[in-house]
């Protein structure tokens, strides 16, 4: 995408105001100016290139796609310290396809064969393979396709010339009220968002993108907020225009009158109060009014994020997602991470938490965390051959990662989470492939803690349904309401046309997240939440109601979530949800939560 060539500064009467409505991703309230971003293949020139010319235009476009090459590897280079370990994935995942033949090879011969420049060939070919992913509805490919034409914006900027536009940084004023960015846009990468980091980017509307889409996941780590799915915000917002992003309701506000204006900027200086007040719970035990006990963990993916889940007052670590030390490392089988670099990596994790717990979820890939985006084999990932099921399958790169997470409970408190779990074999299969690898470890001489918990992450409705099979083989449950919600309403969570039927208050859902509560009570072993549930500040009041006593989130969601903790009564809160519970009406439900906040 690139930056509009005709800015358009409003002199005459002040422009109408008006709202939309879309997906709320990221809390938080931001006021600024519009900059509009728009995809550079709207001005891609059409014309064709003499026989003479046409191997120059091939080498144009491939130096065109070897710059983008050398910048992703530059973005990689310097990715700041507190950059999202997510950017580094996503990164890596559009090197991938950028050296796929699809992007490095067809336009070429689209050239070749049919004399067009290089802009128009690559326009084509992309323009080729989305209507081809249009065909099929799937979760999988879909993403794919978003990430394809997002690198194909990045060749497109640098052969048009355009790829350093980018606004000017802010400069000190005395006033307050500075406009800063807002970046409006059909769509953004999560690596173009870098570039706006350094600059007075203070959030972020798309016309596309679901809950949990990637931007959705970068602007929650970059804790800015953020509003997607908004369909047409990209073409009624114009350049300059005054911006109001409600990222708690999922509003945008363009042209706000004085009075409005004035309320956000309020509501605004109090959630920046707010936010400073929470600073002082850092070390404050969660406890509710009743002096029940509430574990708090973090979500890591990566051993460089345990600094500031410490910073954020975590107890431990209850989801250290593993399969971001892998992804984006495929088409070089040599480069997938050892048993070796991946115990050095988990060791790292278990040292910086200080004595802490660090809960490490084995391999789950598949769906939308491919280990090659560039493969496109299963007709629906989603329901295919992804985490235990992949790691199964693979049997020596199963046993590789179980003897890296064992030796590295030798330095610290462990636990193994296995995701997907559905079957009792499923069960039995990773628990014997547990105790080979700990054969295997005893018979090379490495140390390993025996009494290693194992846990199995309840993310499939069938596994809720059958819970006496798991907690009579598991120490621990944690339950992954994101993938439980997407199976058990049926619905594509990354998909902005059905994003609206992702509700973590369906009937449904409340039923299978409390049943497993209560299942886990009464066997007497521990049930967390690592989902985005447990990190969502209205629902803190029912997760306790059911009796949930651990919580697991992204670090920057923390704070917030204790505050409500201690806050509460948990005796009145479980007398109430217990109605909830009974409740099978939508608005109900809604309304009851809604009441919780007074308890």
């Amino acid at each position: 995408m690139r930056e509009r060539a005709s800015p358009r500064f409003h002199t005459g009467p002040p422009m109408a105001s008006f709202t939309l409505h879309g997906i709320p991703v990221s809390r938080g309230i931001s006021i600024g100016r519009a900059h509009l971003l728009t995809p550079a293949a709207l001005d891609v020139k059409h014309y064709l290139v003499p026989e003479e010319q046409l191997e120059a235009e091939v080498r144009r476009l491939q130096d065109a796609i070897a710059e983008v090459h050398r910048g992703l590897q530059a973005l990689w280079t310097d990715l700041p310290k507190d950059a999202p370990t997510e950017l580094g994935a996503f990164i890596d995942v559009h090197a991938l396809i950028l050296s796929d033949p699809m992007i490095s090879e067809a336009p070429l011969d689209i050239i070749r064969t049919r004399h067009y420049n290089a802009e128009w060939a690559l326009v084509t070919q992309i323009d080729e393979l989305s209507a081809q992913f249009d065909e099929i509805e799937d979760l999988y490919l879909r993403e794919r396709k978003a990430d394809i034409q997002q690198v194909a914006e990045r060749v497109l900027k640098v052969l048009m010339g355009t790829a350093q536009l980018m606004p000017p940084r802010a400069t000190a004023s005395a006033d307050d009220y500075q406009p800063q960015m807002i970046v409006v846009a059909h769509d953004i990468s999560p690596a173009d968002m870098l570039q706006f980091r350094d600059r007075s980017f203070i959030g972020f509307v798309t016309d596309v993108g679901g809950q949990n889409s990637h931007t959705a996941i970068v602007a929650r780590s970059l804790d800015i907020p953020a509003a997607v799915g908004m369909s047409q915000a990209s073409q009624l917002i114009e350049q300059d225009d005054w911006v109001i992003i409600d990222g708690d309701a999922g509003v945008v506000i363009a042209n706000p009158s004085a009075l409005v204006l004035d309320q956000y900027r309020e509501r605004q200086a109090a959630q920046i109060r707010a936010r400073k007040k929470l600073q002082k719970l850092k070390k404050t035990p969660a406890i509710t009014r009743d002096g029940v006990p509430v574990a708090m963990l973090a979500n890591i993916e990566l051993p460089d994020d345990c600094p500031g889940a410490l910073d954020s007052g975590a107890e431990g670590v209850g989801l250290f997602r593993s399969e971001f030390l892998f992804m984006g490392r495929t088409g070089h089988p040599h480069k997938i991470p050892g048993e070796d670099e991946q115990f050095e990596q988990y060791r790292k994790a278990v040292l910086a938490m200080k004595g802490r717990p660090v809960t490490i979820r084995t391999l789950d890939i598949g769906a939308d965390k491919p280990l090659d985006p560039t493969e496109h084999n299963a007709l629906n990932p989603a329901l295919g051959l992804r985490a235990i099921r992949y790691c199964l399958a693979e049997p020596q790169l199963f046993l590789t990662q179980l003897r890296a997470i064992l030796r590295a409970s030798a330095f610290g408190k462990v636990r193994i989470l296995i995701p997907m779990l559905a079957h009792a074999f499923e069960i039995d299969q990773s628990l014997a492939m547990i105790e080979q690898a700990k054969a295997q470890l005893r018979e090379a001489g490495h140390k390993y803690d025996p009494a290693v918990q194992v846990g199995a992450m309840i993310e499939i409705p069938a596994a809720a349904l059958s819970l006496p099979m798991f907690v009579k083989r598991m120490n621990f449950l944690s339950i992954g309401t994101n993938d439980l919600i997407q199976y058990t309403l049926a619905i594509d969570r990354v998909d902005y046309e059905v994003a609206h039927l992702y509700n973590p208050l369906h009937p449904a859902v409340l039923q299978l997240i409390a049943m497993t509560i209560s299942a886990g009570q009464k066997a007497g072993i521990d049930v967390a939440v690592c989902g985005e549930m447990a990190g969502d500040t209205k629902l803190t009041r029912l997760l306790l109601g059911m009796g949930l006593r651990e919580f697991s989130m992204h670090p920057a969601q923390l704070l917030s979530v204790k505050q409500e903790i201690l806050t509460c009564d948990m005796a009145k809160l479980a007398t109430q949800t217990r109605k909830i519970l009974r409740t099978s009406e939508p608005s109900a439900i809604s309304e009851a939560v809604e009441q919780l906040q007074s308890i």
